[in-house]
């Protein structure tokens, strides 16, 4: 898909200006959208300084009539402050389309909470945060084709992005993708001490894991082979790397990787009944 454009009449607001927040509106500005055109609330004064600093956006400390002209709202808050972040926004923004990065908040949460059942959920991840995130994406009933463009031209901003067809499938996207990031960085730290282990420097080692991993997973993106082929490529019988897999199966690695995904996805469906509830009224 090519770079994402805006309409020159898009407005779109943010609930919550934290680091997620950010690196969408960075890339809204990176793609031509006018920082006018761009409504922030954020109740915390050092993250509306740095908004205002990296964005020259003047972000509000509560909501109001300003979000009244919203095309989109990006529900960017942590769950448990959604219903009370909610609560004042709702008046003024009822009309938009709602896009949630929140994890746990389900669609029948967000449109009693706001009153909109135009809703797209999505799961990012962290590598949002320098352009090469991967965000699982779901569109709720109400939403329209138009809906989903304006959705995915905002997170394509961040990176990548793959529509689910059912809302419960995020839960799996949350397992891999958006937990996803922290299986690298361990695997990555267990490759530097090896690295060490065997007498590189940790900056020798560190360097060689990450352009290995980086390197490994852009071959594996440009490459349709199934990625069992792709390393049985790599692997001589006899070969050194053969002696790597033969220990790694030995030890039951990928069982247990494979198992650690499956929690992973309990868990976030756990927390989606802790948060995704709707309150009484």
């Amino acid at each position: 898909m090519s770079a994402p454009t805006f309409a020159p009449s898009t407005r779109i607001a943010f609930i919550g200006g934290g680091n997620m927040a950010s690196a969408v509106i960075g890339g809204l500005i990176q793609r031509g959208l006018p920082a006018a055109q761009i409504a922030v609330v954020e109740p915390f004064e050092a993250a509306r300084t740095a908004l205002r600093e990296h964005h020259g956006i003047d972000a509000l400390p509560t909501a109001g009539a300003a979000l009244a002209g919203a095309d989109l709202l990006v529900w960017a808050v942590k769950p448990q402050s959604f219903q009370a972040a909610a609560a004042p926004v709702a008046a003024h923004a009822g009309g938009a389309l709602q896009l949630s990065v929140m994890a746990g908040i389900r669609s029948d949460a967000i449109a009693k909470a706001t009153g909109s059942a135009r809703i797209v959920r999505c799961m990012p991840n962290t590598p949002a945060l320098v352009g090469r995130g991967m965000t699982g994406l779901f569109a709720g009933p109400a939403a329209t084709a138009a809906d989903r463009a304006l959705a995915e031209a905002v997170i394509r901003t961040t990176g990548d992005a793959l529509w689910v067809e059912r809302e419960e499938q995020l839960d799996a996207v949350t397992a891999l993708s958006g937990s996803g990031p922290a299986y690298v960085f361990y695997f990555l730290e267990a490759m530097q001490q090896a690295g060490v282990e065997l007498g590189l420097t940790p900056e020798q080692a560190r360097t060689l894991a990450v352009g290995t991993f980086a390197g490994g997973a852009h071959l594996a993106g440009a490459s349709a082979e199934p990625l069992a082929t792709l390393r049985e490529r790599v692997t001589s019988k006899g070969g050194t790397t053969h002696a790597a897999l033969t220990a790694l199966e030995q030890a039951g690695v990928k069982t247990a990787f494979v198992k650690a995904m499956h929690a992973a996805c309990v868990r976030a469906a756990e927390l989606g009944d802790e948060f995704g509830r709707t309150p009484p009224h």
